[in-house]
């Protein structure tokens, strides 16, 4: 276990747990590099959602094929949830946040050889990489920032951290919209078809250059994101990690059992599941929506998906101001209630109140994963730490979802694919009446 980890949080070790810190001494500079990385992670992210449209007129494919970028970005976040959890018990937060960082950058530069094969695969194995490599730096970079000083302000400071993700994912589509969505040629599958194959492969080799590029400039940010963490000093902890303090551990299967029947909790991850699966068809379709009501090319549609993502970011800390005067469960419930009317406007508009609608949906989600996320882990115990990895790894509903979105679009309209986010509200809708109505059982049954 790397001796230079922050101590975890719950773990009191000494006197700085009971000041009133937000850090412990010595961590200002580790934890800025550190929320350094949300916002890389978040550049990464949505950098990756025009791809969709972007490989869907390059390689002439149609929406659920193009869709399969998102599965390899969600699945490699899936695959890799449990080898980050073996590393960071090996190598500390640390060496975790190391790993991924130099993993991703790889995957960035991968790039550069997908683009001069020009095959399709190669792009997706880059991808894989890149999103192995964010899934471990996620992974690892959420306990870290809480482990940087007293437990009782954690969730503080990991909101503050996580402030900067919708900075990033803002910063990544504005890089799609500038260098890449422009240099997209607007020909159809049917002029691209009517080519020779010189000039087809001279129109692909200049478009999947300038998807080259923003990906190496990534990956030389998160090289030197990796080197400014490796040598900044992260002053040694003092105490042994709750599982060492803890003596041996409970069997994995009957953790695992209490967790399933925990319905808070199982419940949780399903709502998680659905949540990263509406983030992610919004994010994506919101360009095919666009294109096929106003008529938009790829640039301007990027725009709208810039819109999407800043509504996402003022809506977030309108979301924790609200949050000190109001249930926070409430607020889930009714900001699902209104994604669910919004999606339904633009499944029956199929014009620019339906495209207004369709950004207004980022700011139902704004408040989703953190919210879902506390909730889901409430009373845990000593099954949070396993009860939390869980629900990272729900993340693969953006994985899994965005192709059933896509079938529809082929299969019908962009209007009507937004159905699919309808549902996805639907479940989470389903998931703040039940904590709802457990939550006023339990009070009931404590004041009786």
């Amino acid at each position: 276990m790397n001796t230079h980890d922050a101590p975890p949080t719950g773990v009191v070790t000494d006197a700085r747990e009971k000041g009133g810190s937000f850090l412990y001494p010595g961590m200002r500079l580790p934890f800025i590099l550190l929320v350094s990385c949300f916002a890389a992670w978040g550049m990464a992210g949505n950098l990756t959602d025009p791809l969709v449209a972007v490989f869907g007129s390059v390689f002439s494919m149609n929406a659920f094929q193009s869709s399969l970028v998102q599965f390899a970005y969600y699945g490699a976040y899936f695959a890799l949830a449990l080898p980050a959890a073996w590393i960071n018990a090996r190598l500390g937060y640390k060496g975790g946040v190391l790993i991924g960082l130099f993993l991703a950058a790889s995957g960035g530069a991968l790039f550069y050889p997908a683009s001069q094969m020009m095959q399709y695969s190669a792009f997706i194995f880059a991808l894989l990489t890149l999103a192995g490599g964010l899934s471990i730096l996620e992974t690892s970079a959420n306990p870290y920032v809480m482990a940087m000083g007293p437990s009782r302000n954690a969730t503080r400071r990991l909101n503050f951290a996580q402030a900067f993700n919708p900075v990033g994912s803002n910063l990544g589509v504005l890089l799609a919209a500038v260098f890449i969505l422009p240099y997209v040629n607007e020909a159809t599958a049917e002029e691209r078809a009517a080519l020779s194959q010189t000039e087809l492969e001279t129109m692909r080799s200049a478009e999947l250059q300038a998807v080259m590029g923003p990906y190496l400039g990534l990956a030389a940010l998160y090289i030197i994101i990796a080197v400014a963490i490796a040598m900044a000093k992260v002053p040694p902890r003092t105490s042994l990690l709750p599982d060492q303090q803890a003596g041996a551990a409970r069997h994995s299967g009957s953790r695992l059992m209490r967790l399933l029947r925990n319905r808070r909790y199982s419940l949780g991850v399903v709502a998680q599941f659905f949540n990263i699966a509406a983030q992610t068809c919004i994010w994506t379709f919101i360009i095919h929506y666009v294109m096929e009501t106003l008529g938009a090319n790829e640039a301007t549609a990027g725009y709208w998906l810039q819109a999407s993502l800043i509504a996402f970011l003022v809506f977030r800390f309108v979301m924790v101001a609200l949050m000190g005067r109001f249930d926070p469960r409430k607020l889930m419930t009714l900001m699902c209630v209104l994604g669910v009317v919004f999606s339904l406007v633009a499944v029956v508009s199929g014009n620019i109140v339906g495209a207004v609608a369709v950004v207004l949906l980022s700011a139902c989600i704004s408040l989703l994963f953190p919210t879902i996320y506390g909730i889901a882990l409430e009373g845990l115990g000593d099954d949070t730490k396993y009860g939390a990895a869980g629900l990272i790894m729900a993340i693969v509903g953006g994985a899994l979802v965005p192709p059933l979105h896509g079938w529809v679009i082929d299969n019908s309209t962009a209007q009507m694919s937004f159905l699919v986010v309808t549902g996805c509200f639907l479940v989470i809708v389903g998931y703040g009446v039940y904590v709802l109505r457990s939550s006023k059982s339990e009070q009931l049954r404590e004041d009786a």
